[in-house]
C-alpha cells in the first residue's frame, strides 16, 4: 500500500493534470498483453499496420510481465495542458544515473538486448521510438484521447466541490481512500512506502491506458495517482442508440441525441466523432440548446465541455 501524508494547507494543494507522456508509455502495456485492455482493442487494430514499422522489441521492453514502467517515463504532469513536445524535452535531461535506476528496477534479472549501453544511448533510442510511436499511433487520435481526459477533470472537480474531497477520492478508484488526512492506495504488488506531500502537493491524472489506480515505484519521486478516466467504455464507439421517441418529437433527431449523450461533460468535436457529423454542425444545435437553457458550459484548456442543466436532465428523464 502507498500512503501520501497530506499535510496543512497541502489539502489545497490536490491538482489535476493530463500528460501525453503518460498516455503514450502506460499504452506500451496493451502491446504487451492486449488481453488485459478489452476497451483499446479497436485502437490495437487499428493502428496494427503502423506499429509494423516501429522498434517494438525497444517499445516492450519498456515494460515487465507485472506491467510496470520506468518512474523517469511517467514523470508527474503540472498542468492539464500538457504537450508532448514539451515533456519530450524535459525527457531528454533525464540523469544517466536516473535512467540507469529506474530501468534496473523494472527488470531486477537483467535489461533486455534493446536496453542494454549507455544511458545516454540508451535514453537517445527510447525518445527516438517513443516520438515515432507518437506520431504513427498517437497524434491522429489524442485530440478524441484529450476529449475524454479532460471531461473527467471536468467532473472531478465538480464532484469534490459538491461533495467533498473524500468522496472524489474514493470515486476515482476503489483502491483509493482519503482518511485523516492520509491518502491510501492499495496496490496488487508488495510495494510499500508512506510519505508526505509537504511542499509538493499531491497531482491526479486521469489515465486512459490504465485499470486501476497506480503510483510512482519509488517514494523519492514527486507524489502522484494515475487512474482510470471515466469514459473509456465510449472511447471508440460511434453513438448508435437511438433517443426516446418522445423527446425526438419535441426537439428533433439530432438534438435528441445530442441531449442523450450529454449526461458527461463532452467536447463538440468527440460528439462529431460519436455522431458522424462535422463539428459545425453539432456547434450549430448546441449554442441551441444551451440557448433554451438545456446545455451547460464550461472552457477546460482550448475545448469547451458541454453537459446537460438540471432543466435538460428533467426533459431527457421525462421522456
Amino acid at each position: 500500500m502507498i500512503q501520501y501524508e497530506l499535510v496543512g494547507n497541502d489539502l489545497g494543494e490536490v491538482r489535476f493534470a493530463i500528460s501525453p507522456l503518460n498516455e503514450l508509455v502506460l499504452s506500451l502495456r496493451t502491446l504487451r498483453d492486449p488481453g488485459r485492455f478489452p476497451l483499446q482493442l479497436p485502437w490495437l487494430r487499428a493502428t496494427e499496420p503502423a506499429r509494423a514499422a516501429l522498434r517494438l522489441d525497444l517499445l516492450r521492453a519498456l515494460t515487465n510481465e507485472a506491467l510496470w514502467t520506468p518512474d523517469f517515463l511517467t514523470p508527474r504532469p503540472y498542468t492539464p495542458l500538457g504537450r508532448i513536445d514539451d515533456e519530450f524535452a524535459a525527457l531528454a535531461g533525464t540523469p544517466g544515473s536516473v535512467v540507469r535506476a529506474d530501468l534496473a528496477e523494472v527488470h531486477p534479472m537483467g535489461l533486455p538486448p534493446a536496453l542494454r549501453g549507455r544511458p545516454d544511448r540508451v535514453l537517445a533510442r527510447v525518445l527516438s521510438a517513443l516520438g515515432e510511436y507518437w506520431e504513427a499511433c498517437f497524434e491522429p487520435y489524442w485530440q478524441r484521447m484529450r476529449t475524454v481526459l479532460e471531461a473527467d477533470v471536468v467532473y472531478r472537480g465538480r464532484v469534490m466541490a459538491q461533495s467533498g474531497l473524500a468522496v472524489m477520492f474514493a470515486d476515482i478508484d476503489p483502491h483509493v481512500r482519503l482518511e485523516d488526512g492520509v491518502v491510501s492506495v492499495r496496490l496488487r504488488s508488495d510495494l510499500s512506502y508512506r510519505c508526505s506531500t509537504a511542499g509538493r502537493g499531491l497531482t491526479l491524472v486521469p489515465a486512459l491506458f490504465s485499470r486501476r489506480a497506480s503510483t510512482p515505484i519509488s517514494a523519492d519521486e514527486p507524489p502522484h495517482i494515475m487512474y482510470p478516466a471515466r469514459g473509456l467504455g465510449t472511447l471508440w464507439q460511434t453513438e448508435t442508440t437511438s433517443p426516446p421517441h418522445a423527446l425526438v418529437g419535441v426537439i428533433g433527431g439530432v438534438r435528441a441525441r445530442l441531449m442523450s449523450l450529454l449526461e458527461t461533460p463532452t467536447s463538440s468535436t468527440e460528439l462529431a466523432v460519436r455522431l458522424g457529423v462535422t463539428p459545425t454542425a453539432v456547434n450549430q444545435h448546441l449554442r441551441a440548446l444551451r440557448a433554451a437553457g438545456l446545455l451547460l458550459s464550461a472552457r477546460h484548456g482550448r475545448s469547451v465541455l458541454y453537459r446537460r442543466s438540471d432543466l435538460g436532465d428533467r426533459l431527457v428523464r421525462g421522456a
